[in-house]
């Protein structure tokens, strides 16, 4: 059985990814190191130095395209380096020849949204200015990706960066922030971690702003699950009253904001998963479908969040997917 798709794939050819999937998995099983990357900063908020990792492909014609790559964490955790696996995407990306540019921003709760989201439209200007001279990049050429809060981030990049992304793959993702997933008290044993008062979970987080969770004295993961069973998430990462300041998370929310000009997205999820429900992807799928956007939903049966229990071959075949989206998407 292969990954279930709610939208037809694209008319890629077939050998083409079949040629490609092949060499991907020459990469992957004769044990080639990872690539390394190199650092940059590319913004200052006062003492903050907010970085980003660059993995470039091998020798090859410049200038090149460029994956936008942002972490997960729940906007609250994770940092540049914090790749999902298995097997990782981000080597699979610098295979197929993309540039990638996995990049730090500033965490909740100590940042709030709006401040988050400003550095991921920073860090595409970056890339875009600065990234033909200092790696190669083809400002003509720019995507963005990510899983869970990444994805949901590559999906705002597709609202608030201009110019627009070329194309989106974005993995167990979110287009909204205030549903009933979000404000419901979590009873998943995943968020059930040694109870802590509100004043201790908030004490976690009560240092300076950081862009990179390996930086905060406190446990941002155990404040996240006091957030979930409480379901106080998206008061904290915000400083809003859902109930009463709705309007001011809609421009925040991809789910509210497709047009039709919105770029070509690739949607990734697990159908059993438990952290961000199926449901939420659908959503994006729908408003995609319904203005007219180019899109593909690819449900992997069995998998949780991170597709944890699913087959490795269906995730391993939804990422080629993935990778032949971006090269249709970007090709010049």
């Amino acid at each position: 059985m292969v990954a279930k798709s709610k939208a037809p794939f694209m008319n890629f050819p077939r050998g083409a990814v079949l040629f490609l999937g092949w060499m991907l998995a020459l990469r992957v099983n004769a044990g080639e190191p990872p690539p390394r990357p190199e650092t940059h900063t590319y913004k200052t908020v006062g003492p903050l130095a907010i970085k980003a990792d660059v993995y470039r492909p091998g020798p090859g014609p410049a200038p090149r395209p460029v994956v936008v790559y942002m972490h997960g964490g729940s906007l609250i955790n994770g940092g540049r380096a914090k790749l999902e696996k298995p097997p990782r995407l981000l080597d699979q990306y610098v295979a197929a020849g993309f540039i990638v540019v996995s990049i730090d921003y500033r965490l909740a709760p100590e940042t709030k949204l709006p401040q988050l989201v400003g550095d991921i439209e920073d860090a595409f200007r970056w890339v875009r200015e600065k990234g033909p001279r200092l790696f190669g990049a083809d400002p003509q050429r720019i995507a963005a990706a990510g899983a869970s809060a990444g994805g949901y981030l590559a999906l705002v990049a597709g609202v608030r960066v201009r110019p627009r992304p070329f194309a989106i793959v974005a993995e167990s993702s979110y287009g909204d922030l205030v549903g009933p997933w979000q404000q419901q008290a979590s009873t998943s044993p995943k968020h059930q971690r040694v109870p802590l008062s509100e004043a201790e979970a908030w004490q976690l987080v009560s240092g300076p702003p950081i862009a990179n969770a390996a930086d905060r004295a406190g446990d941002g993961g155990a404040f996240n699950a006091f957030l979930r069973t409480h379901g106080q998430w998206p008061k904290a990462i915000s400083g809003w009253d859902p109930k009463t300041e709705i309007e001011k998370y809609v421009p925040y929310m991809p789910v509210r904001n497709v047009s039709r000009d919105y770029p070509p997205t690739m949607l990734i999820h697990g159908q059993n998963d438990s952290d961000v429900p199926v449901e939420l992807p659908e959503m994006m799928a729908a408003e995609f479908k319904r203005h007219g956007v180019e899109h593909q939903l690819i449900v992997i049966p069995g998998g949780e969040h991170g597709y944890a229990g699913a087959e490795r071959a269906l995730i391993e075949a939804a990422q080629q997917k993935a990778i032949a989206f971006l090269r249709a998407h970007l090709a010049r």
